[in-house]
């Protein structure tokens, strides 16, 4: 499905773009930054911001940005912290 009809971009492109980015994605801005565009009239922002809490799940309401347990570190670090204990570090 098309999210953004100024810049084309699909909900599978906004998916990916969280799934990839190496820093936690967390903002329409920051998605428009990894794919190479910018927000032009920006009625798709609500729709970015809720695809982006779904890709993130939990992370999205419980964590701060860079914490030991988002997505991004997590999948990479097998000694990453479980989820109970880094939350008490945000």
């Amino acid at each position: 499905m098309i999210v953004c009809s100024c810049n084309v971009l699909s909900d599978d492109d906004i998916r990916a773009a969280v799934a990839e980015s190496d820093d936690a994605v967390r903002h329409a801005k920051q998605v428009y930054g990894c794919l190479g565009c910018s927000a032009e009239c920006g009625r798709c922002a609500r729709t970015i911001k809720t695809i982006i809490d779904e890709a993130l799940g939990p992370c999205a309401q419980s964590c701060c940005t860079g914490c030991p347990h988002s997505h991004a570190v997590a999948a990479n670090d097998e000694t990453a912290e479980p989820a109970e204990f880094a939350l008490a570090a945000c």
